[in-house]
């Protein structure tokens, strides 16, 4: 796999530079990679080690359908010469990261955007490269029902066959997982649209963030997968 070669073109100063967790591969600001798991389930562990304790397993697809999306965030080389990757999880809890050896990961894709969702003023801003290319008022979870905070990732975008329906016309998968795992699903917070505009910006959701339609249909053409978001 020629990841190492795409990380020193996405990162030269920071992938050149190892430390205890190996070379940083993604920013997640400007410059992040990820790639869709490769052949069958593979062991994600604690450390970049083959007996390390597993965490859980890659799987091939997202609770849509559509194929799973792992952020790649660092390389490492052990002591046997094999090549790990440390990977964010998109599972509960929110948050989890693991290693995985290089053939449990397919082609590495790089992306330069970054959403950014700040919850105190209903607002959220997609960057590429660092320069702000779209930001439109959002609607967020309910206090019962909060959409929680920390750092994500789209996993999948499609259209919902329902443009003047509850999700409005198209519809994003993130990592973020809601207080509600009983949710259909499984509790996945979507960025979506709305047949309910005068919600938005406000606090009308279980968790997911509604988007008006027209802002919504100008973020799928901006918005690829893997994205990371971050949410504040």
């Amino acid at each position: 796999m020629a990841l190492a070669a795409l990380a020193v073109l996405a990162l030269p100063s920071a992938a050149a530079a190892g430390d205890g967790q190996g070379a940083r591969l993604s920013n997640e600001r400007t410059s992040t990679l990820w790639a869709h798991p490769a052949g069958s389930a593979a062991a994600i562990r604690s450390a970049p080690a083959a007996k390390a304790r597993q965490i859980t397993k890659t799987h091939a697809y997202t609770e849509d359908g559509y194929p799973e999306v792992y952020l790649v965030l660092r390389s490492r080389t052990n002591s046997s010469g094999r090549e790990w990757y440390k990977i964010r999880i998109p599972m509960r809890p929110n948050g989890l990261k693991g290693w995985v050896r290089d053939s449990a990961l397919g082609p590495i894709e790089r992306v330069g955007t970054q959403l950014v969702l700040d919850r105190s003023s209903q607002h959220a801003t997609l960057y590429r490269r660092g320069k702000r290319i779209w930001s439109e008022p959002v609607g967020i979870g309910a206090p019962s029902t909060p959409t929680p905070a920390g750092h994500f990732w789209i996993r999948e975008k499609f259209r919902t066959g329902n443009p003047s329906g509850l999700y409005g016309p198209v519809a994003f998968g993130t990592s973020n997982y809601s207080v509600l795992s009983d949710w259909p699903g499984g509790g996945v917070v979507g960025i979506h649209g709305t047949n309910e505009p005068s919600l938005i910006p406000g606090r009308p959701s279980h968790g997911c963030i509604r988007v008006k339609n027209d802002a919504v249909l100008r973020l799928w053409r901006l918005l690829p997968v893997g994205t990371p978001l971050e949410i504040r």
